[in-house]
């Protein structure tokens, strides 16, 4: 079964709870969803579905671009490990000119490409890896969630680092990973962001959006 259609079969168009401007192909269960694309890739132990559910941090940076469009109007934006795409739909409908949705994995491109046409918009899909190389010609750098484990933590910082250097706006939804470095950025917003207690340790998770200072925050 191409990824498109696994993703039609296993999910549900539903309205994102902080962003119910958004409509994303979403699962309703953790578990099964995994199981299933084990299944599907002939595979055991691959990692979890990220683009089947829409996580804290992606909800928090989505609200607060739809609030706040002219953070990305009329730029070029980037999205780092974009999973179900949905801080690339909200940079796009806020008027971005142009959004790069980056995922190394193959479901994930293929629902950021059904989630796009669900709302909508145009959003240009890559499946390099986008920590492997310093990307160029960005306004504006998306990362959502990306600070849940050690190694992972430090090569986005490093590219964020580097992209915030040569003049990129550099914008981080998290909800208080263990990894996240709070002391290299200035928080812009927070909000209650609605999850599931299959994914996290709460129904409400409080989440902020933060920006990326060039020197360190005391």
């Amino acid at each position: 079964m191409e990824a498109a259609a696994f993703i039609r079969a296993n999910t549900r168009v539903m309205p994102v709870p902080l962003v119910p401007e958004i409509r994303l192909h979403l699962a309703e269960e953790s578990l099964p969803i995994w199981q299933k694309t084990e299944e599907e890739l002939g595979k055991m132990n691959v990692p979890p579905p990220y683009w089947a559910f829409a996580w804290a941090g992606g909800q928090a940076l989505a609200r607060y671009l739809l609030d706040n469009p002219a953070m990305v109007a009329g730029r070029r934006v980037l999205d780092l490990g974009s999973g179900s795409g949905l801080t690339a739909i909200a940079a796009k409908k806020a008027g971005a000119a142009h959004v790069l949705a980056a995922d190394i994995d193959a479901f994930a491109l293929a629902a950021i490409g059904l989630n796009a046409d669900s709302n909508g918009v145009a959003v240009e899909v890559s499946g390099d890896d986008p920590l492997a190389a310093q990307p160029n010609g960005f306004d504006v750098i998306l990362a959502g969630d990306m600070f849940y484990e050690r190694p992972l933590a430090e090569r986005v910082l490093a590219l964020l680092e580097n992209a915030g250097k040569d003049g990129a706006r550099v914008l981080v939804g998290d909800p208080g990973r263990s990894y996240f470095p709070k002391a290299r950025f200035r928080q812009v917003a927070s909000y209650a962001v609605p999850v599931t207690r299959e994914l996290e340790d709460a129904e409400i998770k409080n989440t902020a959006v933060w920006e990326l200072a060039l020197t360190a925050v005391t």
